[in-house]
């Protein structure tokens, strides 16, 4: 079975690329040095994109005289990866470790509904045997 790629394996400027990619679909060389925040020149940019697209994170069309940029796996795929290299790196494989720490951050700001989509999804998990 063929690994999924955690974007958290990824650099620094790596994972920043690769939200701006996410965050707009696909983009060019020049919208991602215009998009960044400390982004390197051009040519950086360049071989930065370069670069994830050797590790398979993106792929290129060629339009007109352009790269357009596209990324490999959906934004949720890349974050369900994330989640799975986080849960094994920081919580031991625990899940239960994992979802304490995130119902901890915020939790005087759930909503009904959140807090209504978080019962129906634990009841699932229970009619399922999880």
């Amino acid at each position: 079975m063929k690994r999924k790629k955690s974007p958290m394996e990824l650099g620094k400027r790596e994972r920043q690329i690769m939200t701006f990619v996410y965050r707009r679909g696909e983009t060019t060389a020049a919208e991602v040095q215009e998009g960044i925040s400390n982004a390197p020149g051009y040519s950086g940019v360049r071989a930065m994109l370069r670069i994830l697209e050797e590790k398979g994170y993106l792929r290129h069309e060629k339009r007109g005289n352009r790269y357009v940029y596209i990324p490999t796996q959906s934004s949720d795929e890349a974050g369900e990866s994330a989640m799975q290299y986080t849960v094994q790196s920081f919580y031991g494989g625990s899940a239960r470790r994992a979802m304490a720490a995130l119902m901890g951050l915020d939790s005087g700001d759930w909503t009904e509904d959140e807090l209504s989509r978080f019962e129906q999804m634990i009841e699932q998990a229970r009619r399922e045997g999880k």
